[in-house]
């Protein structure tokens, strides 16, 4: 393969990935038709998720994965082997445990770093969405590129059309959700806060993990053939349908706190009209 020929493959990987991202960025800003925000700052949160949170996230959970490998290497008890990242259970302790925290934090402080932008309770999971849309994104071209790698261009594309319809729109709920939790802080809305909503994203991810994990888990069991292919699909049909449960509520989340008997000073008060 020609070095022309490999940077129109990474190239259109980089499309695949983008495009899907960005059609999910126009629906949820769509959704709030009051004061909108101007595109420049909500693309410079999905530039932010993009590239700051998922590289450093990515940095940390190899830093966190070495050292549990080290501790469950110098202590051999059982009660550590889950630190092991090279154990099945380890594996599965990265996916469910550390990956929901650290990236959902990872996440959360770009909608922090927007927080400045965040005037209304809907701006809050408009901007949240737009950090988590970016991070699927480069996720899963990372993820796409490596399939690339070993399978070729096809197996590199599938594999971002597969994450484009779960994972990029599960990072954009969970953190579209904390950012309605850290606006309604912001904002002075009594009830569930930042800190409340941080744990429901996690619980999110970690929920969606474990469902797109449920082939592997049965393989682990022994489960084979055609019951761990039929395992395997609806699992995905299962991961799909989650993902966009969750979407569906952020941008019911946006619609109703724009709604006028929400805001501060009850229904009395009207929104004001909607920006052209």
């Amino acid at each position: 393969m020609s070095a022309t020929d490999a940077l129109l493959d990474l190239v259109l990987l980089v499309l695949v990935a983008l495009v899907p991202a960005l059609i999910y960025l126009i629906w949820v800003r769509s959704t709030e038709r009051y004061q909108t925000s101007s595109w420049g700052k909500i693309l410079g949160a999905f530039v932010y998720g993009a590239f700051f949170a998922t590289i450093v996230a990515a940095i940390l959970e190899a830093v966190i994965v070495e050292l549990g490998t080290s501790v469950s290497t110098h202590y051999t008890g059982p009660e550590f082997l889950f630190l092991n990242g090279n154990s099945t259970l380890g594996a599965f302790f990265l996916v469910l445990v550390v990956a929901p925290f650290v990236e959902e934090a990872l996440k959360a402080s770009g909608v922090y770093a927007y927080r400045d932008q965040i005037r209304t309770v809907a701006d809050g999971p408009v901007f949240g969405a737009s950090v988590g849309l970016g991070f699927g994104f480069f996720e899963t071209f990372l993820y796409g590129l490596s399939a690339y790698l070993v399978g070729g261009l096809e197996a590199g594309i599938a594999l971002i059309l597969v994450r484009s319809l779960s994972s990029v729109l599960l990072h954009g709920s969970s953190t579209g959700m904390f950012g309605y939790g850290y606006a309604r802080s912001r904002t002075g809305v009594p009830g569930a806060g930042a800190g409340s909503y941080y744990l429901l994203a996690v619980a999110m991810h970690a929920s969606f993990n474990a469902i797109a994990s449920l082939a592997t888990i049965l393989a682990i069991f022994g489960i084979s053939g055609l019951t761990l292919s039929l395992a395997g699909l609806l699992a995905l049909l299962a991961a799909i349908t989650f993902a966009f449960t969750a979407i569906e509520h952020v941008r019911h989340v946006i619609a109703v706190s724009e709604y006028p008997a929400l805001l501060p000073g009850g229904a009395s008060r009207r929104p004001p009209a909607p920006r052209r």
